[in-house]
């Protein structure tokens, strides 16, 4: 039986045997940057793990777990621009490094290099894997949209906002598993099953995140709390706890959100902090991360594979319920 590691290590060593430098190098040397900074590789990791699971031959699949991660490190850097962040995985990010044209560039040098890698092993589905990717690039494009838009959106409602998570997070996890599976002769039915299973753990993923930025411990997790709150951004936690909130308590949060806001930094976190303590959000938010495992579990058991096969996925799950604790 492979666990988790085995693929994880596999993916490793495609990255570390793979030449991304090429000329011009004021081109190339942007992506090879941003795709030797490592991150967690969960997505390649997947999509082999997938293909494993139906009995396929994870060789095949190299080229479209160079892909998804190549896709994947792409939306990061345009992402950092448009967020105008500094700082990626501990390090500038390209726009600083270089400068903003560069960062346009060579981003889009990576999306085109993404599909090369998935038509780099031709495959007996090949057309449902091509398509599987482009819905899934589109979907992530109109989730990073729907959350820009909601940046100047006075009101978001939590369907909305598990809609958007749903495409910027959430369905390129699904989509790695389905494309591995597509390497394989898995029937539909049970390709779905595992698609649905990577839509959870997504949303399960995205939440967790939201949660840690307010609950999180610094020392643990390497990053400072209450950067959300911070940046007036509308996760799960507040709106969460306006669905909890009393008309005052409600105002005061809509104000502590809002450019009006005049407490310093460190003020409005401790503030808007002690607003979701006195509702009782903690437990709320993590009884809903929990409910979106128990559905990835759910799927999962209801694939017809053989569960040393499942195993690498229970491992992820097992680690994503950890990562809260």
């Amino acid at each position: 039986m492979n666990n988790l590691k085995y693929y994880l290590d596999e993916v490793q060593q495609l990255f570390e045997q793979e030449q991304f430098l090429a000329e011009p190098q004021e081109l190339y040397a942007p992506v090879d940057y941003t795709l030797r900074l490592g991150g967690k590789r969960i997505r390649p990791t997947l999509l082999l793990a997938a293909t494993a699971l139906f009995g396929g031959n994870t060789t095949a699949a190299h080229g479209a777990a160079l892909g998804i991660e190549t896709f994947h490190n792409f939306t990061l850097l345009h992402d950092d621009l448009m967020d105008r962040s500094p700082l990626r995985r501990g390090q500038p990010t390209v726009y600083r490094k270089w400068n903003e044209n560069t960062a346009i560039l060579s981003g889009d040098t990576m999306y085109a290099l993404s599909w090369r890698y998935f038509l780099r092993q031709p495959a007996p589905r090949q057309l449902d894997i091509l398509r599987c990717f482009a819905e899934t690039a589109i979907g992530v494009c109109e989730g990073q949209q729907y959350d820009m838009n909601f940046e100047h959106q006075p009101n978001v409602t939590l369907d909305q906002y598990l809609s958007m998570i749903r495409l910027k997070t959430a369905i390129l996890l699904a989509a790695a598993l389905k494309i591995g599976a597509l390497y394989t002769n898995a029937p539909d039915n049970e390709i779905e099953h595992l698609y649905n299973f990577g839509i959870h753990l997504g949303l399960a993923f995205q939440l967790q995140d939201d949660l840690l930025d307010g609950y999180g411990d610094t020392a643990v997790f390497g990053k400072k709390t209450g950067q959300d709150i911070r940046d007036n951004k509308k996760t799960f936690l507040p709106l969460t706890a306006l669905t909890l909130c009393n008309l005052e308590q409600a105002a005061r949060l809509r104000h502590l959100f809002s450019n009006n806001n005049t407490c310093n930094e460190e003020e409005k976190v401790r503030n808007v902090m002690d607003i979701y303590n006195a509702v009782g959000l903690r437990p709320i938010v993590e009884q809903a991360i929990d409910n979106e495992f128990q559905k990835a579990c759910q799927y999962l058991d209801a694939l017809n594979a053989p569960e040393d096969g499942k195993a690498p996925l229970r491992e992820l799950l097992a680690t994503l319920v950890g990562r809260k604790k």
